[in-house]
């Protein structure tokens, strides 16, 4: 049941990342099986433009990479950069860090009531990650399969503390992003 909820809470992340109107028509059509005829009036769009919607949305949330579809990682390749992440995250590696974040990495860091803070590069990424293992002992991790790739959930004490989620290109994570649960 708790890995249930866990793997609602990251599609509900990953829904987050459609447009509103890609949510609304993957979310009547494919969820609730309206017809695009009927969907189109909704998103205020043509039929076909309807269909555009949900299909974007549809490749979005299967994982499809913006861009060039060569690009986009397999699931054993996003799997592998996700555990090299975290090993070198839990030893405080640099190098290791290094060698798995692409140049350009972005970093959003959920901080609660004080909003997100943005970390860029990755020089910046690995330190921060480097830094953070010192905290880690404390939580056991859980990686969970999203189709979009791998999300970690840190648990403290049995409860569920933050979510990460990743998007990797090939066998360097592009992005990152953390959420707060609790």
């Amino acid at each position: 049941a708790e890995s249930a909820d866990r793997v609602g809470y990251a599609l509900m992340l990953v829904l987050e990342q459609l447009t509103p109107d890609e949510r609304l028509a993957y979310v009547l059509h494919d969820v609730f099986g309206l017809s695009f005829d009927e969907v189109a009036p909704i998103v205020d769009r043509t039929t076909p433009a309807a269909r555009k919607l949900a299909s974007r949305a549809r490749d979005r949330v299967r994982g499809a990479a913006p861009g060039d579809p060569q690009q986009a990682a397999t699931r054993e390749q996003r799997r592998a950069v996700v555990d090299a992440f975290l090993a070198a995250a839990r030893t405080g590696d640099f190098a290791g860090l290094l060698a798995v974040l692409h140049p350009d990495v972005e970093f959003r860091v959920d901080q609660g009531a004080d909003g997100i803070r943005i970390v860029r590069g990755a020089e910046s990424v690995a330190s921060s990650a480097a830094a953070y293992h010192r905290y880690a002992a404390g939580f056991d991790f859980e990686i969970v399969e999203l189709a979009t790739g791998f999300a970690v959930v840190a648990i403290s004490d049995g409860v569920p503390e933050s979510l990460l989620l990743f998007t990797s290109e090939g066998d360097r994570i592009v992005a990152m992003e953390t959420r707060l649960i609790r």
